[in-house]
């Protein structure tokens, strides 16, 4: 396989400048993204933030923060349990035909056609790495890379916990590159240079740019909705009954876990820990404070615009 070639260098780079250029395209960790596979970010968050709408994520997350810092320990810790010696690329990767796919891998294997990419996990997260398991973000990131750099084959090493070292081995998956890369270039050609958002979802990013883009109601405005509207508006009733089952039977379980609890403040199992514990806070009563200081109480309030949504079915 081909080695690419197609690379700026990022030694010299600062930390805004090495953002700015990663901004500029689809980079391994957002490949998850756009298939849909990260937990914990929308293809619709993702176009925020390629789109300029928002800043990068990435900037104030801890968890990112403390895996750039053990980065090195854990590609030290490799080259002990393998042998195997690796170095960093300080190079950003370009695909060669659609440059806006990028790649920054963590380390290269000397000697291989090869990359290390380096992780941490939680404890919690233990399972996601028993045996031949790679979680799915992961593998798609590390193809992307593979397909990016040219290279045939990519080593997954991770921290578990703090305290448990794993490395896998993956080869090169060709069917499985064309696969994210045809998604990586709808997503950008379609979605970012065009600037059609990707399809809503249930994240509070799209909630705040919905409620952002269309602030205020135009008065007595009213439109007839899509077909496809009324199958959504059944199943958004359908989800609020079973959301007061669920809510109903939650609160069921509290009760008989409190009541079992008693006054004591906690309580264990094998396998969890329950707490129910004295809290205080201290708010203002609105209401006293209206009745004895009208004035000041005017004075303090303060309107606040927002749009109200609601559904009501019509009776047969």
């Amino acid at each position: 396989m081909a080695i690419n070639k197609t690379a700026i260098p990022t030694l010299e780079m600062s930390r805004y400048e090495w953002l700015k250029e990663r901004a500029k395209g689809i980079g391994g960790s957002d490949a998850g993204i756009v298939l849909g596979l990260n937990k914990y970010r929308t293809a619709f968050e993702l176009w925020l933030e390629k789109t300029g709408q928002v800043d990068p994520v990435e900037i104030d997350n801890e968890a990112i923060y403390w895996g750039n810092e053990m980065e090195n320990v854990v590609a030290k810790e490799f080259e002990k349990r393998t042998g195997k010696k690796v170095r960093r690329s300080n190079f950003m990767y370009s695909h060669p035909d659609h440059p806006y796919i990028k790649a920054n891998v963590d380390r290269l294997v000397v000697g291989e056609s090869a990359v290390l990419e380096c992780k941490t996990a939680s404890a919690y997260l233990a399972k996601d790495w028993e045996g031949d398991n790679v979680p799915s973000t992961y593998l798609v990131q590390l193809q992307h890379y593979l397909g990016v750099t040219g290279r045939d084959k990519g080593y997954l090493a991770v921290l578990i916990g703090g305290n448990r070292f794993e490395w896998k081995e993956i080869e090169r998956d060709d069917e499985l590159i064309k696969m994210i890369f045809d998604a990586e270039i709808n997503f950008w050609e379609y979605h970012v240079q065009q600037g059609h958002a990707p399809e809503l979802d249930g994240s509070s990013a799209a909630e705040k740019y919905l409620k952002e883009k269309y602030d205020r109601a135009e008065k007595d405005k009213e439109i007839v909705l899509s077909a496809s509207s009324k199958d959504m508006l059944t199943q958004y009733e359908s989800i609020k009954a079973d959301e007061k089952l669920i809510k109903a039977a939650k609160t069921e379980i509290e009760n008989k876990i409190k009541f079992e609890l008693k006054d004591a403040e906690s309580g264990l199992t094998d396998s969890f820990l329950v707490t129910w514990k004295n809290q205080s806070r201290t708010s203002v009563d609105s209401k006293a404070l209206r009745e004895k200081f009208p004035d000041i109480y005017r004075e303090v309030l303060k309107e606040s615009n927002f749009r109200k949504f609601t559904v009501k079915e019509f009776e047969n």
